[in-house]
């Protein structure tokens, strides 16, 4: 398939990424806007903004869609969490988003080194906010506990697209407990803002695309991002088909009818892109909606 003009992206100014680069491998840490091959990762990275992809750089899962290495695993990195808050001072970052591989090989998940990594963020900059971006801990309440006792602003897990595609999509993953995290998050700490995400273009239809967010509103997610899946090389699935703007409007229509606090919803759209303004406008204000063409 021939990529549509919307899809067109910018080349990235090499000296900005190269900047970005540096530090990062200084510091050895790692973004997930290079390990999954972000189609956004030259104008972040060209406005000093990055994901930071925390507990290495390979994953004990292998979903179909996605480009991080999977494998055996490394042990954590004890100064990770100062290094990523060293990384976050230097850039000088308002809103810092901290996802991560899954750990299924550690006791919690991973969900301890999180907490470090906020903590120590919190500390660096306490005037910042900060969002983590978390894998689903394999259902651990004690791990999804210690991950909002740790006061992030936003707690976000990605369900990424319909159930009916999740056993060729995300074969270790499980719906439903995806859809459980925001509630148990929700009953930890009600006033925890929460997020996830979708990407489209892997066969759905509207009206299961539509089920899912409504499932997800029903289970405490108040911001959501929908985005074009573009397929990381010829190993991970095939793309379906090319969801124009005029669709992805729609569903920005639909997310604010449902009651979403935000709905960023475009083709370009991933999880941690301006994450920062979606988290002002959650909160400031509880029905107002960015988003849509």
């Amino acid at each position: 398939m021939v990529r549509p003009e919307w899809l067109k992206i910018k080349s990235p100014d090499p000296e900005k990424m190269q900047q970005i680069k540096k530090m990062m491998d200084k510091l050895q840490l790692h973004t997930v806007c290079e390990s999954a091959h972000c189609p956004n990762v030259g104008e972040c990275f060209g406005q000093q903004t990055a994901t930071f992809m925390i507990m290495g750089d390979v994953c004990t899962r292998n979903c179909a869609f996605c480009a991080v290495k999977h494998g055996a695993t490394d042990q954590l990195d004890s100064a990770e969490p100062e290094n990523v808050a060293a990384a976050a001072a230097t850039l000088g970052l308002q809103h810092i988003v901290i996802t991560s591989v899954t750990r299924d090989d550690l006791p919690d998940g991973g969900a301890s080194h999180f907490a470090a990594v906020v903590k120590a963020v919190q500390h660096k900059l306490p005037h910042s906010s900060i969002e983590v971006l978390i894998p689903d801990m394999a259902g651990d309440d004690k791990a999804i506990a210690t991950i909002v006792t740790a006061k992030p602003s936003v707690v976000s897990h990605n369900v990424e697209t319909i159930p009916a595609l999740y056993s060729r999509v995300r074969t270790q993953a499980d719906y439903q407990r995806s859809l459980n995290l925001f509630r148990q998050v929700k009953d930890k700490n009600p006033d925890m803002v929460t997020k996830s995400g979708l990407m489209l273009g892997l066969g759905e239809a509207m009206e299961e695309v539509t089920a899912v967010m409504q499932d997800l509103h029903s289970a405490g997610c108040e911001i959501l991002t929908l985005g074009q899946y573009l397929r990381p090389s010829k190993a991970h699935i095939a793309m379906e088909r090319y969801i124009a703007p005029e669709e992805f409007a729609e569903y920005h229509r639909i997310g604010v009818e449902l009651g979403f606090r935000v709905v960023v919803a475009d083709p370009l759209v991933r999880s941690s892109y301006y994450a920062g303004e979606a988290y002002r406008e959650a909160i400031a204000s509880k029905y107002k909606n960015i988003g849509g063409t």
